[in-house]
């Protein structure tokens, strides 16, 4: 799938339909897939351009998963295909979606306050960046640019403010206090964590650091022991927790000394900060679970 156009296969049925990825065509797609029996629906990965067909999928009480573009290209290698086109990767996330039906993990649709939390953050991160390129720029031009150029900063600041306050509204109604509940979280990681990891909360610490992408990885082999690393992950997700995690070494007395103590131990700067990450994950996923259950709501124990 892209940014214009949804290709579908369907296993047992002989070539590859195309679907625009917009509103009506997704109904389309939609109308199509009622008529399949048990439909499983596995959609890659294309930067938020699958976020509609999810949802609607999701509304729809259709079965469907997302995976990462590089989980699909691995399977086509395994396969033996090394083109790429639309149609082959259709083709072969419908055979993936059969092999491995049982190790895919099915899509839960967000509430729609998260939606409306994700569009802001996502508009929030545009803003940002724009804003610093065209700061940038005010030392590179000359003094009549640089008064247009001051004009959009300013445009670009009241519009961040105005997402600020929108975001805000939002934090105030549905942030719990294990969002609240260390130095270092906060409006940026409290919107990232209940926008982009919906997951918090119910899965066991191992699982949440693997899908934030905090976990470090095993390379054995053999006789051969090499140095584990993490990998994968959902990277905002990760950003938000990298910069808690900056202000939470210095200020969280827990977290400063559990720190020191790995730098103590002869531990690089980084892999420190990485191993703190994992450790505010983990409080976080564990107050969040305790939450969940005196809600009344299904989680795996840690």
């Amino acid at each position: 799938m892209g940014k214009t156009a949804l290709d579908v296969a369907i296993e047992d049925v002989a070539g590859v339909t195309r679907f625009a990825n917009t509103q009506p065509g997704i109904r389309k797609l939609l109308r199509r897939l009622t008529d399949v029996a048990d439909a499983r629906v596995v959609v890659e990965a294309t930067g938020g351009y699958e976020d509609a067909v999810l949802e609607a999928c999701a509304d729809a009480n259709i079965w469907v998963s997302r995976i990462n573009p590089r989980q699909a290209r691995d399977f086509a290698r395994a396969t033996g295909e090394l083109a790429k086109t639309d149609a082959i990767d259709a083709r072969l996330l419908c055979l993936l979606s059969r092999m491995f039906a049982d190790r895919l993990r099915r899509f839960e649709a967000p509430a729609a306050w998260q939606r409306e939390l994700r569009n802001w953050l996502r508009r929030r991160g545009q803003v940002v960046t724009t804003l610093q390129a065209q700061k940038q720029q005010t030392a590179l031009t000359s003094p009549a640019v640089r008064k247009l150029v001051m004009r959009t900063v300013a445009a670009l600041k009241r519009e961040l403010a105005a997402i600020d306050r929108e975001m805000q509204a939002l934090l105030k109604t549905h942030t719990t206090p294990a969002l609240r509940s260390s130095k270092g979280m906060g409006p940026i990681f409290q919107a990232t964590s209940l926008a982009l990891l919906p997951e918090l909360g119910t899965l066991t610490r191992q699982q949440i650091a693997k899908l934030v992408g905090v976990a470090p990885m095993n390379r054995d082999s053999g006789q051969m022991h090499g140095k584990r690393r993490i990998r994968g992950g959902r990277a905002p997700v990760r950003v938000a927790l990298y910069m808690a995690t900056l202000s939470a070494v210095r200020w969280d007395p827990m977290l400063r000394a559990h720190y020191q103590q790995l730098r103590a131990r002869g531990k690089l700067g980084k892999v420190a900060l990485v191993a703190c990450m994992r450790k505010l994950l983990t409080i976080v996923n564990a107050r969040r679970r305790d939450e969940l259950r005196s809600e009344g709501g299904g989680v795996i124990a840690a």
